[in-house]
């Protein structure tokens, strides 16, 4: 038996309604139909074989556990994102390019979960990207100095490329 892929993913928020709307609007994830259960929860299209699942619990939520949404367009969803004040820099520093050309930020959404939002490689990127307060070059440092762990340079976030 293998793992084939990721069917969904589930983020705990504080009111469906508003991450809903969030998932909507940002992300132009469309909403479907969901599961016929006793708590507050909200199903979304990602493509047609992923979805997103919100469900309304009083959970602690983690700093920086994430999922990551590729974006088609990461210049206006970085404006966007910065012009709603949730890009977040303190889990793993400010917006990057990573080795292989794809772009890297981490946003919050309503509830507080941290959502990765990346780019394809080798990305036409508005330069004023390159040159705003929130980029940095380089990969993120945490000063663990822990190498634990499977890592290689020829790493890629895109394995399929």
């Amino acid at each position: 038996m293998n793992a084939t892929h990721i069917n969904h993913v589930t983020l705990i928020v504080e009111d469906v309604v508003v991450a809903g709307k969030f998932y909507e609007e940002e992300f132009g994830m469309e909403p479907l139909p969901a599961l016929p259960v006793d708590f507050p929860t909200a199903f979304y299209k990602i493509n047609d074989t992923q979805q997103l699942h919100l469900s309304q619990w009083e959970d602690v939520r983690s700093f920086r556990g994430h999922i990551c949404l590729h974006v088609d367009d990461f210049n206006s969803c970085y404006f966007r994102m910065k012009e709603l004040g949730i890009i977040d820099i303190k889990p793993f520093g400010k917006v990057r390019t990573l080795p292989e050309g794809a772009m890297q930020m981490f946003v919050r959404d309503p509830s507080g979960n941290l959502i990765e939002i990346s780019s394809s490689p080798n990305y036409d990127l508005d330069p004023r990207i390159l040159d705003d307060e929130f980029y940095e070059d380089g990969m993120y440092t945490s000063g663990r100095n822990d190498y634990s762990g499977f890592k290689s340079e020829e790493a890629k976030l895109y394995h399929s490329q």
